[in-house]
């Protein structure tokens, strides 16, 4: 017999211990720990205990969903208007599917009574409250086109697919920046400065981002040092030690409306990626939306490789 409650605070071993049950995929940080749970996801100012939802059988948890909000468009506080179900995780049985359908179906009904009007299957900025570094990769983008069972999970409940992502890496140990005349001229004509730990902008860059090490690249003009473009890096830490290597992902790459398609961003990410590999970096992931056609072709002029992708899915209520 399953019955089902909301969280309580004698609950993370048990969680950490269905979470280790999942085995080893590229997008899940392994091994699960209470300490993780805690400053990942516990310890955030938003975190309510009524939308994570535990399924127990007759010796304790034996799976969990959690449901959440994402940022208002000033991200200045969350948005109650579009919930999202960021996770639902089952130990393997005879009973798997039932309990995953009870657990989403719980998390939908909270997300509703708290106001939701659509709701999102899988994590994407800026509905993302949770779990960076401990699944995803350098974003968290929708559910992984591997992860068969949730993609089912969520269309049998009525979510469609609005958009998808593809997951990009690149092979440092292998990168070359591109050099060509118009590369030569930009870097004879632009500085590359580095801040380390940028200040976070926003409430809300400081509640997902804060447990995070990035580092923030411009390319500035020599003659008054204004900028072209940007690019932040973090360690995709603590999911890049479970892949046992130095990973870094790719956000917030920028640049001015009027000189795009000059080189610019390619110089840029060049540059940086050759200064990150000299740090000690040996893998480079980015998500880019399908959409984005510019972004994938200078992302496959750098050499990224697709390696899996992801679909974003909703669902009105």
């Amino acid at each position: 017999m399953i019955r089902y409650r909301t969280f309580r605070n004698d609950d993370p071993p048990a969680l950490a211990a269905i979470w280790r049950n999942q085995g080893v995929r590229r997008a899940l940080v392994q091994p699960m720990t209470p300490d993780l749970l805690e400053r990942h996801v516990l310890s955030k100012p938003y975190f309510d205990r009524e939308g994570l939802m535990v399924a127990v059988g007759e010796e304790g948890p034996v799976g969990f969903a959690h449901a959440a909000f994402g940022a208002k468009e000033d991200r200045s506080d969350i948005d109650r208007q579009i919930g999202v179900t960021c996770l639902v995780m089952v130990d393997r049985g005879p009973d798997h599917e039932t309990i995953s359908r009870s657990l989403l179906s719980r998390c939908e009904d909270y997300l509703k009574a708290s106001g939701a009007r659509v709701l999102h299957a899988g994590q994407i900025a800026p509905h993302d409250p949770f779990y960076r570094g401990l699944f995803g990769g350098s974003e968290i983008s929708g559910i992984p086109v591997t992860d068969e069972d949730d993609l089912r999970l969520f269309k049998t409940a009525g979510y469609h697919p609005i958009d998808e992502v593809s997951i990009l890496q690149l092979d440092l140990t292998r990168f070359r920046p591109p050099i060509d005349r118009g590369q030569i001229l930009i870097g004879r004509r632009c500085n590359m400065t580095r801040l380390e730990d940028p200040s976070a902008g926003d409430w809300w860059e400081a509640c997902t981002w804060g447990e995070t090490n990035r580092s923030r690249l411009e390319l500035c003009s020599r003659d008054d040092g204004s900028p072209f473009a940007s690019v932040t890096y973090w360690d995709i830490e603590p999911l890049a030690s479970s892949w046992g290597v130095h990973a870094v992902g790719v956000t917030h790459l920028t640049v001015l409306p009027d000189i795009r398609r000059e080189g610019r961003a390619t110089y840029l990410m060049g540059q940086s990626l050759k200064q990150l590999h000299q740090e000690g970096a040996t893998l480079v992931e980015a998500h880019v939306a399908e959409a984005n056609t510019t972004g994938l072709a200078l992302f496959g002029k750098l050499g990224f490789r697709e390696i899996d992708r992801s679909i974003v899915l909703r669902k009105e209520v």
